[in-house]
């Protein structure tokens, strides 16, 4: 909005006045929300889950709405920006009704609307633009099938929100890899997809509402992100890749993730397509609880070590490319 009223000349100054603004919104509004917030029952097969009874859940819907009004206020969006922010409400809302819910939801129904919400943006970006992608590291432009990219495209989101879903167990975790995430492939938009300027801003302002969720977060944490807030990270996440042109490149610049929510839905998957228990029946998943567990790693030790994978990794292909 101020971007149209002030010009683009005024551009750097609206970008710094739109990380202030993020920032203080989402602080205030976590602030705020933390007493009407739904409580957390604790999860019985987590380690550590007894920890968590009793927080405040669900501020994924806090920091995802403040995220939304810094983004409308302080980016020219476009119709397929506006588009792709109504995907992320939606996922977030899908998240936020079942962490409120005495109930929670299955898999199933929690699988096919992901599933409806992937294929939607898929089609958007399609539309937008063109059926091509770079594989970065290999200095190659690849152009395939709609068809084919578009079920790629599917795949990449589903898989994005749910390994992102299934991080968020240790406090501070799900979103200190998804700002070294984002933060790093931030530095990549200026190499490879310099033409996504408005993109690359968004990206910015959800790294500032992640931190001001993380002063709460922190360990020991005040209140959880819930499903409201890991589903609709991980659909932002899989977006920003397609939005940088080198869609591939998730699989290094979010890895940590991949590994340690990743791991259990591949395990979940075979036992039940294989009517097995036997298969990685001495790791635990997520992959953080296996490092509680039978590694005897504190929470913070989980997440410092996590993150300086993760950091490595990043620095290492923005070394690479840059």
């Amino acid at each position: 909005m101020f971007i149209y009223l002030l010009g683009d000349d005024y551009f750097k100054w609206i970008t710094l006045l739109g990380v202030i603004f993020a920032f203080a919104l989402t602080f205030v509004s976590i602030s705020l929300a933390k007493r009407v917030l739904p409580r957390d029952a604790g999860r019985a097969f987590a380690i550590n889950g007894s920890k968590s009874v009793g927080k405040p859940r669900g501020a994924g819907l806090v920091f995802i709405l403040t995220f939304t009004i810094s983004t409308l206020f302080f980016v020219k969006v476009n119709t397929e920006l506006c588009i792709y922010l109504v995907l992320i409400i939606l996922e977030m809302l899908s998240g936020y009704f079942d962490d409120a819910s005495s109930k929670p939801w299955g898999e199933l129904k929690k699988g096919l609307i992901d599933l409806a919400i992937s294929i939607v943006a898929a089609v958007t970006f399609l539309h937008f633009n063109p059926n091509t992608f770079n594989l970065a590291l290999f200095d190659k432009t690849i152009t395939l099938n709609p068809i084919v990219y578009g079920i790629l495209i599917i795949v990449l989101i589903w898989a994005s929100i749910n390994v992102t879903n299934c991080s968020d167990g240790v406090d501070g975790l799900c979103a200190s890899l998804s700002i070294i995430t984002l933060t790093t492939t931030y530095v990549l938009f200026h190499e490879i997809a310099s033409s996504e300027v408005q993109y690359r801003h968004i990206v910015m302002l959800m790294v500032v509402c992640l931190l001001a969720y993380l002063w709460f977060n922190a360990s020991p944490s005040q209140l959880l992100m819930g499903d409201a807030g890991s589903r609709a990270i991980g659909i932002f996440i899989a977006i920003t890749f397609l939005k940088l042109h080198s869609p591939f490149l998730f699989i290094l610049m979010a890895l940590m993730l991949i590994i340690d929510g990743g791991l259990g839905l591949v395990k979940l998957t075979i036992m039940r397509v294989f009517k097995t228990k036997n298969f990685m029946k001495n790791i635990r998943t997520p992959i953080h609880d296996h490092m509680r567990k039978n590694k005897e790693w504190s929470d913070t030790q989980v997440v410092i070590r996590f993150v300086i994978i993760q950091l490595i990794i990043g620095l290492a292909v923005i070394y690479a490319l840059v």
